[in-house]
């Protein structure tokens, strides 16, 4: 296909679509060398307020418009750049690109995350690409080695630090002694952290980048409900001084992992070997470490966020989209949910346990909490009392696990509570033995 140039058409005008428009404009030179023709930016739809961005009005005004129908009718566009976040109205956008014959490109994780599968088999359908390498760690190279690298692999798990905000705040924790309030209001003076942090204390974001990963990587539609979540604002400098003692670090780990015709997903804290590799990422960093029955463990690590490291994942997805149009190549895309898989519920987890309790600084009070695990098949692995109140005649009393199911551990939870000499259940945490130095 001799094509002179190929036209971009832009969906937002946020922090990374501008980083995005300012790469166009400032490299267009280095990126017409690399596919072969210029890539021109045509038409950015924009939102009122946008036009009042200080970017918008460095650049022609002609360039922008408020209104959907323009924008599509405008011609010239082969490649549609969604970045506004959200599911609506953005998969509307995404649908009516890919139906008319524009090959999308887009870093918005919760919409490939719920939509993905099916924007896919559209994209499929009409001939066209559908590229999300900005969706999950920024500008780390992920999904382009699950879709084409990996593939070779029969991929058993995925250990995943994939929130930047979460894991600055946890390391704050672990290094300065912060309390959970401090290290999130901190995160939140350095831009780390959004004024409404939900998505990422609560494990929100972790959980649509981990339905996406699990999904390519096991062949499987993997949606976000599927996905047990637990965020870390229930851990205290308590939590992070036991855990140095036992010799762990507290990381909020996205992990998936698959076994037979099953596999199991979740995000939540836990305790890793502090001499694991994982436990070693600290500040912004992501690090995803993989493990295949091939390539065995490999890792890919980076500062996930921020516009910069973004965009380089989005205009890598531009370019790859123009070489294939200036090649006269459509969708390759060949990702299909395998059938027969199901989802393993979390209650049939297997994994071992950190607890935390309050109880009566007295004789017995161990052995009655030794009962109820004992009851619900529970072995103990260690129980120490490291701190005693002789005011209140109250003691903290710390509890390490074997290996057992998570419905046995939820009820023996529960049982606990209901013990007199139980004052409260501080924290429970759970315990990923993670190999690799």
């Amino acid at each position: 296909m001799d094509k002179k140039n190929i036209g971009v058409g832009l969906i937002g005008l946020g922090v990374v679509a501008g980083q995005v428009a300012a790469v166009l404009t400032d490299k267009a030179d280095e990126l017409a060398e690399k596919v072969g023709c210029p890539l021109v930016l045509r038409k950015i739809k924009v939102l009122p307020q946008d036009l009042s961005r200080p970017q918008a009005r460095q650049m022609p005004t002609t360039l922008f418009t408020t209104d959907d129908e323009e924008f599509f009718r405008e011609p010239g566009i082969d490649i549609v750049v969604e970045a506004i976040g959200g599911v609506s109205p953005a998969l509307d956008y995404h649908k009516r690109a890919i139906e008319s014959g524009k090959h999308v490109v887009t870093s918005n994780k919760e919409l490939i995350a719920k939509h993905g599968t099916e924007l896919l088999a559209l994209a499929r359908q009409h001939g066209v690409g559908l590229q999300f390498e900005a969706s999950v760690g920024g500008g780390i190279p992920l999904i382009a080695p699950f879709k084409h690298d990996l593939v070779a692999n029969n991929i058993s798990g995925i250990f995943a630090i994939i929130n930047g905000t979460t894991n600055y705040i946890l390391t704050m924790m672990a290094r300065e002694g912060m309390d959970f309030a401090s290290a999130l209001k901190q995160a939140q003076e350095l831009g780390y952290a959004e004024a409404n942090p939900e998505n990422d204390v609560e494990g929100i974001d972790a959980n649509y980048k981990l339905a996406i990963l699990a999904s390519l990587a096991f062949q499987t539609q993997v949606h976000p409900q599927d996905i047990y979540r637990e965020g870390i604002s229930r851990l205290t400098s308590h939590d992070f001084r036991y855990a140095r003692e036992l010799g762990f670090a507290i990381k909020l780990l996205a992990i998936a992992k698959q076994s037979d015709d099953s596999i199991e997903a979740r995000v939540h804290p836990v305790f890793i070997p502090a001499d694991s590799f994982l436990a070693k990422v600290d500040g912004v960093y992501n690090c995803v470490q993989v493990e295949g029955d091939l390539v065995g463990k490999v890792l890919f690590m980076g500062e996930g966020a921020g516009a910069s490291a973004t965009s380089s994942a989005v205009v890598a997805d531009i370019v790859s989209s123009a070489r294939k149009i200036a090649l006269g190549i459509g969708s390759i895309s060949t990702w299909k949910a395998v059938a027969g898989k199901s989802i393993k519920p979390m209650d049939e987890i297997e994994t071992q346990y950190y607890v935390r309790l309050n109880a009566a600084d007295q004789t017995g009070v161990l052995a009655q909490i030794a009962t109820v695990f004992g009851k619900n098949n529970i072995s103990i692995s260690s129980a120490i009392q490291p701190e005693s109140d002789s005011k209140t005649q109250t003691a903290e009393i710390v509890i390490m696990t074997h290996p057992a199911r998570e419905k046995a551990m939820q009820k023996a939870l529960g049982e606990l509570e209901k013990l007199e000499v139980v004052n409260e259940i501080s924290n429970f945490i759970r315990v990923e033995e993670i190999e690799g130095g």
